[in-house]
């Protein structure tokens, strides 16, 4: 079953400009029809995902998050506070980009529940190239669970 692409959002957290650049243009190429939110903080992506306990309409259908938050503590708070919020936000898949290929940050990662781990390219077309097999896999290969609150 192929995910609607309509009210789609992917939350970017991601503190590097740089990284950030590649993110959007791959983006807009790969996934227009997909809105971002793009967090630089550990703590603005706490507060974010709080507020998202209140407002079901502004869940994301995907979570980018970044290990090196700038340090990797950063992204393992923000994966560790994700992960015990109650249902459905502790059940959005989250992809950790990393430019750490440490065995040790993958395992954890993996331990701690993410759903993928992608080491970050160099290269523009890389990022594309990345987001086009993010596209097909989570909106067109995947089927995820609604998106709800239970009353």
């Amino acid at each position: 079953m192929k995910n609607s692409f309509r009210n789609s959002r992917i939350l970017v957290i991601e503190d590097n400009p740089d990284h950030w650049f590649f993110i959007e243009k791959a983006m807009e190429l790969c996934l227009s029809e997909v809105s971002a939110t793009h967090i630089t903080t550990e703590q603005a992506s706490i507060d974010y995902m709080n507020s998202c306990l209140h407002q079901e309409w502004d869940l994301p259908t995907l979570i980018l998050l970044d290990l090196y938050l700038p340090n990797p503590e950063n992204g393992w708070r923000v994966l560790e506070h994700i992960k015990q919020m109650p249902a459905p936000v502790n059940q959005i898949p989250i992809v950790m980009l990393s430019s750490s290929n440490q065995r040790d940050d993958i395992a954890e990662a993996y331990h701690k529940g993410i759903s993928s781990y992608l080491v970050k390219p160099t290269q523009l077309e890389e990022w594309i190239s990345y987001f086009q097999k993010l596209r097909s896999y989570w909106w067109e290969t995947a089927t995820l669970p609604k998106m709800k609150f239970s009353l």
